[in-house]
Parts: structure tokens; C-alpha cells; sequence
């Protein structure tokens, strides 16, 4: 299993942490050997929004050969969609690999088309924009419908984590992989 996070400068920094962390515990927690994360952009180091340099591990040019590509947020985006040459190299497979993204990440998702029509969500300040691109947004942390997903709010990074695990491998491996983060007296 490979799976894309995909950053850009002055990426929402915990739209990265969160499901890096927790997609990386299953080799841990499951012994799932072939699963693999990388964190992908168009250059190698990415600042995110608190200014932290990032190094990236490949590039957008490699999403199509993903299973699992998962676009973070970031006060850039709505400039980052009207970027004709980074949207032109977004090449996506819908029909075969699992897309899911924070935020306004949702607003990559509806200028590639993948939202068109659907329920979807994105962060408050994104609502009105994600709207005029035909999409239906719903006050919600999560929205799925079939291989596409969209989260809301940073620490909703846990659902889209959790719905990659569950699809490519199973709700258990996902509540496995969740309990691992829940506080003391929770979960383990």
C-alpha cells in the first residue's frame, strides 16, 4: 500500500502531523510490512504556515502510482487551485485509489471535478468558496462517499486516517491503530 500526503508552502502543519503519525502505526501495530507513507510536493522542502521546513520524499508527479492520496489544508489553496500547471500534474485515479483531503484541501478535490454534486466538507472560512464550485457542504468533521473524503477541522485528520486504514486493510487494523493515540483510561 503507498500513500501520498500531499503538502505545498504554508501547509496547515497538524493536517500533515496527524495522519502521518497515525498511517505510519500500522506497520507497528499490524505488521503490515508493505505499507508505506510518503509526503510528496513540487519541491523538495515545503515551510508550512507555522515555519517549519518540511522535506518532501517525491513529488506530485508520482500520485498516480498511489493507492492512497491525501491533500492537507493550507491559506494558499485557494491560489494554489487558480495554478493551472500544479493542477494539470494532480493525475488521479478516483476509480482505483482512495483521495481524501483536510480543509480547504477540499477545494483541490472540487477543481479536479471529484466533488462535483456531492456532500462534502471543508473548514467554515471555505464554505462559501467550496459551495460556488458545485459542491454540497455539509457542517460535518467527516464526509466519505465511496473512494472520496473530506475532513474538516485539523483534528479530523483522525477520520481520514482511520477510513484509509479501514478501507485498504479493515476496521480492526483502524480501531487498532486509534486506540494507540486515545488518552490513558481510554483506549488501552
Amino acid at each position: 500500500m503507498k500513500i501520498a500526503l500531499v503538502i505545498f508552502d504554508r501547509f496547515t502543519d497538524l493536517d500533515l502531523f496527524l495522519p502521518w503519525d497515525l498511517l505510519n502505526r500500522v506497520r507497528s501495530v499490524a505488521g503490515v510490512e508493505d505499507w508505506q507513507v510518503k509526503i510528496v510536493g513540487t519541491k523538495d522542502t515545503h515551510v508550512s504556515d507555522a515555519g517549519l521546513p518540511i522535506q518532501t520524499m517525491g513529488t506530485i508527479d508520482e500520485l498516480q502510482e498511489m493507492d492512497a492520496v491525501l491533500f492537507t489544508s493550507g491559506v494558499l489553496v485557494p491560489e494554489l487551485i487558480q495554478d493551472t500547471e500544479y493542477m494539470a500534474r494532480l493525475k488521479l485515479a478516483p476509480d482505483r485509489q482512495w483521495i481524501g483531503s483536510m480543509c480547504s484541501g477540499a477545494l483541490i478535490l472540487a477543481a479536479l471535478g471529484l466533488l462535483d454534486g456531492k456532500e462534502a466538507t471543508t473548514y467554515p472560512t471555505r464554505r462559501k468558496l467550496l459551495e460556488k464550485m458545485n459542491v454540497k457542504v455539509v457542517a460535518q468533521d467527516f464526509v466519505s462517499d465511496g473512494r472520496i473524503a473530506t475532513a474538516a477541522g485539523c483534528l479530523a485528520a483522525q477520520q481520514l486516517a482511520e477510513w484509509v486504514i479501514a478501507s485498504a486493510i479493515g476496521p480492526k487494523v483502524a480501531a487498532q491503530v486509534l486506540r494507540t493515540i486515545q488518552p490513558v483510561g481510554k483506549g488501552l
